[in-house]
């Protein structure tokens, strides 16, 4: 009778057991040490990162053209060569004279800091060979091709294999790499939707063009948490980090003037000022009127628009109005609501409210005020601005030393708080 190996099949001997690449070990004896974040040497990224770069990460920094992520990596490449580790910066953007002339005016000259102009992938594993980085930069994904896949660098396929090549690099030599990466005109990123899924960190870079004003969110990150935002600001020299960003989002607060408010607002975790300006024009002719929003949510503007005219009968019907915030601040949470309403009210009466006030809290289309998470924190943001008084929803709420707050069951008892319209159910 034939022998039956393990396969199952009559004279076929079992197939020896393959070597294991790694030894199994009880999770409570694995050491940390490899698994620990080094600091990017910039603060407000670490933020985000949860600390700084753990070896052998993979980070993709997404963002549009000309927003600076090439700016603010060769910043992070810079500082960590002049703390003494080895980088590496491949480009497969620019050249590497137009690179070193941007390090000139950056001050991102470092002796540590390697520079390869080069768009291949077999290239790239060879340099990293040779020198050994303790950081790979990458600029960026879409520009480096391989022969081992089809179609031209950018291509999904090209990207995917160049992704996965790159990921495998970084797990063997406990190699942290940042891969700079282009989004669609919707603000996805860009290349095939396995991009995400390979790397370990995503970073989104958002500003606009005509805002210094930069942000850094995280959408995913296998080693620290998503609810961060790091804060930067574009100037001649290149990039700076803002560790007290508010600031850029006010202005005025000593002198306010009619159609101002003041909010705060959430950017994951950290509390920032904000603040919201509106213009009451009337119309001209016989044109419909317009309702003109920037960095707001134009929808909730316009049932605030509709509450007011319902609920505190102001007449905007026949009015152009028009709502913005300062400083490129996207607001798009509903703890704004109410400042939103008070700024457009102060514009319809010409009349400004009193300084030092801040306003948060949603309104709903009954005109009710609610309440929104993190109420304390917002409030304790804005005593340390100075801030001394606030309108904020029903509720207990502590508030820092100086700070007093006011509740408003409302948007019209909130507008009597601020004087105006008639009544006072609570004097501010």
């Amino acid at each position: 009778m034939p022998a039956v190996g393990s396969s199952g099949r009559p004279g076929v001997a079992p197939a020896p057991a393959a070597r294991p690449s790694s030894p199994v070990r009880q999770i409570a004896e694995v050491s940390l040490e490899t698994a620990t974040a080094r600091p990017t040497g910039v603060s407000e990224l670490d933020r985000v990162l949860g600390g700084g770069l753990v070896p052998g990460v993979v980070v993709l920094l997404a963002g549009e053209p000309g927003v600076g992520k090439s700016t603010l990596l060769l910043e992070v490449a810079a500082r960590r060569a002049r703390d003494g580790a080895t980088v590496l910066y491949v480009t497969g953007e620019e050249s590497a004279g137009q690179v070193r002339l941007r390090a000139e005016r950056t001050g991102g000259l470092a002796p540590h800091l390697f520079l390869s102009a080069t768009g291949d992938l077999e290239e790239v594993a060879a340099h990293v060979e040779a020198v050994d980085p303790e950081l790979l930069v990458v600029d960026s994904v879409q520009t480096v091709g391989t022969a081992t896949a089809d179609g031209t660098p950018g291509g999904v396929s090209q990207v995917r294999t160049v992704t996965t090549a790159l990921v495998a690099l970084a797990k063997q030599r406990d190699l942290p790499i940042v891969l700079i990466g282009h989004v669609t005109k919707d603000g996805a990123v860009a290349g095939p939707r396995t991009l995400e899924h390979l790397v370990d960190v995503v970073l989104s870079f958002e500003g606009e063009r005509h805002s210094p004003l930069r942000l850094v969110r995280g959408l995913k990150n296998r080693f620290g948490a998503t609810d961060e935002v790091g804060c930067f600001e574009m100037n001649d020299a290149g990039i700076a980090e803002v560790t007290d960003p508010s600031g850029l989002f006010t202005g005025g607060l000593d002198h306010p003037v009619a159609g101002q408010a003041l909010t705060v607002a959430m950017e994951g975790k950290r509390p920032m000022m904000a603040e919201v300006q509106a213009l009451i024009a009337h119309r001209s002719g016989d044109t419909p009127a317009r309702r003109v929003v920037s960095d707001l949510d134009s929808g909730r503007v316009a049932k605030i628009i509709a509450v007011l005219q319902e609920r505190c009968r102001l007449r905007l019907h026949d009015k152009d109005v028009f709502v913005a915030t300062v400083g490129g601040m996207k607001l798009r949470e509903p703890s704004a609501d109410l400042a939103v309403a008070i700024a457009i009210a102060s514009a319809f009466h010409n009349q400004a409210v009193r300084s030092g006030l801040v306003a948060i809290g949603e309104v709903g289309l009954g005109g009710e005020v609610r309440r929104v998470v993190a109420l304390e924190r917002r409030l304790a943001e804005a005593g340390r601005l100075g801030i001394d008084r606030a309108i904020v929803p029903p509720g207990e709420v502590r508030t820092p030393q100086g700070l007093h707050a006011a509740s408003a069951q409302d948007l019209l008892g909130g507008l009597q708080l601020t004087g105006l319209i008639a009544g006072h159910p609570q004097d501010l």
